[in-house]
């Protein structure tokens, strides 16, 4: 199973962000965790400049954008792929 966490404050583009990953999980049918964190310490402790953050496994792939379902569904293949 994979863990994706969406990093933010809880904004608008944070839901959006979760919404296209929620989305992406959907589209390809696998389980997956999906949180929120919303703790400043905990969003610093990852190298991303700008939120919202996606992160999949502990690996950010995403930061201060809203990527498109494509992009995440191709991370999301990645993931399993390695994992």
């Amino acid at each position: 199973m994979l863990t994706i966490k969406v990093l933010g404050s809880g904004c608008a583009n944070c839901k959006k962000v979760e919404a296209v990953a929620r989305q992406a999980v959907a589209g390809l049918a696998i389980e997956a965790e999906i949180i929120k964190v919303t703790d400043y310490a905990q969003i610093t402790a990852y190298p991303i400049l700008s939120t919202p953050g996606l992160v999949i496994n502990e690996q950010v792939v995403c930061s201060g954008r809203i990527p498109t379902p494509v992009e995440v569904t191709t991370w999301l293949t990645n993931a399993l792929a390695t994992a």
